[in-house]
């Protein structure tokens, strides 16, 4: 019988990085750390179960060696690996202006996923900014011609954030993150990244990272907008004590916060996993087989045949799963009483 399964971090040390992880109360090796891979079934970083019967083994052999209770029935029986990657980061310095392909380009020129991804902004300095999408009247050849120029930070979008802050970054947005900004990270099962611009940092040898401009060019939405980037989300009730905000679904994520001062009820029914990500607070997942403690910074994936759990404790949490839309968003959405215009709000972010 499953249980609410727990992993250790996967660390990332890039040049950006700093500390911040400290601040979950972890024993960190030592030097920058830039990321931390939560649950992943990358080649680049494999999760490790941390607790129960099942700790030592990884997670891909977990999911390859029954699939079906792992993932759920929505999936193929032949499916390999959880097709989502959850992340912390911790951008003590700005990323480099990078953008993702989608699922059709990485699968030609890459051999895998695309990378479609959002941003939970967890901390933040004041004044914080970051990139999301490039300025109006930004087209393939204008933005080929700053590059040639060394002008590209002339043509980005930038967005002040403070924590709460919901982005959708999906394939075809240039993007970086800004310093001073501690970042959740749901994304694609994909470490696909194309550079457009490193802010022309070198190493001590005076080599800088590489860029991939023609890609960058091939794959980059220069027709995506410049539509407010930030989604504040539809905020329900749950019971008295507990609340969820929805912020967006698409056919990659859901996403959903959870705020709890009290207990929450909830159930699988063998079609899908549910993944909870710990933001504040601390509290307890309980299942039939076992009780699961989870506190700030930590990540618990819910088995699609886990049937009924408890969620009990005072915290803040994100829920991801990959969602159907009319069971898991219009009619929980409809019954709540949300209008029309509030459920689009949700499934066109």
């Amino acid at each position: 019988m499953y249980y609410p399964i727990k992993f250790q971090p996967v660390y990332k040390a890039y040049i950006w990085g700093g500390r911040y992880f400290e601040k979950f109360d972890r024993e960190l090796p030592e030097g920058i750390l830039a990321e931390s891979w939560e649950l992943s079934c990358h080649k680049n970083g494999v999760s490790i179960v941390s607790n129960g019967e099942l700790a030592g083994k990884s997670l891909p052999d977990i999911v390859n060696a029954d699939p079906g209770n792992i993932l759920g029935t929505r999936f193929p029986a032949d499916c390999q690996e959880i097709p989502l990657l959850i992340k912390f980061i911790d951008a003590n310095d700005k990323l480099s202006v990078q953008v993702h392909p989608d699922d059709n380009y990485a699968a030609v020129y890459e051999g895998g996923l695309g990378k479609n991804e959002m941003w939970y902004i967890m901390d933040a300095k004041p004044g914080a900014k970051l990139v999301a999408g490039l300025k109006p009247g930004v087209t393939r050849e204008v933005f080929a011609r700053a590059i040639s120029d060394n002008r590209i930070e002339e043509c980005l979008l930038e967005v002040e954030v403070q924590p709460g802050d919901v982005i959708n970054i999906p394939a075809g947005l240039l993007h970086a993150i800004g310093a001073g900004i501690v970042i959740a990270e749901i994304q694609q099962t994909s470490d696909t990244t194309y550079r457009v611009f490193d802010y022309n940092r070198v190493d001590s040898s005076g080599v800088g990272r590489p860029l991939h401009l023609d890609k960058a060019l091939d794959v980059t939405n220069f027709g995506a907008g410049s539509r407010d980037v930030k989604t504040n989300g539809i905020k329900l009730k749950i019971n008295e004590s507990c609340t969820k905000t929805i912020f967006l679904a698409n056919r990659f994520f859901a996403c959903e916060r959870y705020q709890s001062e009290g207990s929450i009820a909830e159930k699988t029914d063998g079609s899908k996993f549910y993944i909870f990500i710990c933001l504040e607070g601390c509290g307890t997942i309980s299942s039939d087989s076992m009780t699961v403690e989870f506190k700030a910074g930590e990540t618990v994936f819910i088995p699609a045949s886990l049937g009924e759990y408890r969620l009990e404790g005072k915290f803040t949490s994100l829920k991801t799963y990959i969602p159907d839309f009319k069971k898991d968003i219009v009619e929980p959405m409809r019954n709540a009483g949300c209008t029309d215009e509030e459920i689009f709000y949700v499934l066109s972010r």
